[in-house]
């Protein structure tokens, strides 16, 4: 690559490094074209992408990102996985993905530009995912109102009742029990 391409390379990058929720370091060392691809295909259906970048240009191109933390992680052969929306998904395929294949190690990774080791990394692919969560938000606020309706509708019931027992006792002529 020449200069001038090198410059656009490294714009590109920083400029996806910040948009970027998460990034992950990945050792790929030993992979072939296949397994790479089946890495980039799984990323990519959660809007993730992942790059083979030569050290010294991810470097360069992480400086005043959020990466930048993860940055002297950038030795050997390595890989990078950016997560564009959700920081969980990425986090269970690259771990799913170093089960598969023994041959990828995943080495670290950073939210929001704070540094994750790979027990963090794992404990991360742990939680549920953003689809999940919201979920669980979503029913957690629908759980107030249908509580209420239930309240508000069984005192109605209750209420009915009452006036259809008093209705039944007027119509077999016996006398209303009064209350105060």
């Amino acid at each position: 690559m020449d200069k001038d391409k090198k410059k656009v390379f490294i714009d590109e990058m920083k400029g996806r490094l910040q948009k970027a929720k998460a990034t992950f370091v990945v050792d790929y060392q030993g992979l072939d074209v296949g397994s790479m691809d089946k890495i980039r295909n799984e990323l990519r259906k959660i809007d993730a992408e992942f790059y083979v970048v030569k050290n010294r240009l991810i470097k360069i191109a992480s400086k005043g990102t959020g990466s930048e933390s993860i940055a002297d992680k950038f030795v050997g052969p390595c890989a990078v996985a950016i997560s564009y929306s959700d920081v969980v998904a990425p986090a269970k395929v690259l771990v799913d993905m170093t089960r598969e294949l023994n041959k990828l190690d995943l080495k670290v990774g950073q939210i929001s530009g704070k540094m994750m080791d790979l027990d963090g990394v794992k404990r991360l692919a742990k939680l549920p995912g953003r689809e999940q969560l919201l979920a669980l938000v979503l029913s957690a606020m629908q759980a107030v109102p249908t509580s209420f309706v239930r309240v508000t509708n069984g005192v109605l019931v209750n209420l009915m009742n009452a006036l259809k027992a008093i209705e039944t006792a007027k119509a077999e002529g016996k006398q209303v029990p009064q209350t105060n």
